[in-house]
């Protein structure tokens, strides 16, 4: 079963990330204010992006891993700016 990463821009510019399984009907209760609070008080603007993933595990565990993203790793990736994805994801490395 195919599932979905995707974010929406809210109205007050903020990011909403999540993963659905029926994307369509997912966009359509987030504009409607009946998916959850956050797009409720906040409605979105526009699906920015979504990526299709093999099943629902996989969709999750993509969307946990993005949200742990900064916002300027996040807008790369909207922006498809692979270079600076690529840039911002560099591990850290520890100083001692």
């Amino acid at each position: 079963m195919t599932a979905w990463l995707y974010i929406l821009r809210l109205k007050s510019g903020s990011l909403y990330i999540g993963a659905t399984t029926d994307l369509k009907q997912r966009y359509h209760d987030h504009l409607h204010g009946s998916a959850c609070r956050t797009t409720k008080l906040d409605p979105p603007l526009k699906l920015v992006y979504s990526e299709s993933l093999a099943t629902f595990s996989e969709a999750r565990k993509r969307e946990a891993q993005v949200k742990r993203w900064t916002r300027v790793k996040k807008e790369a990736l909207l922006s498809g700016d692979l270079a600076k994805l690529r840039k911002l994801s560099k591990s850290r490395k520890k100083v001692k």
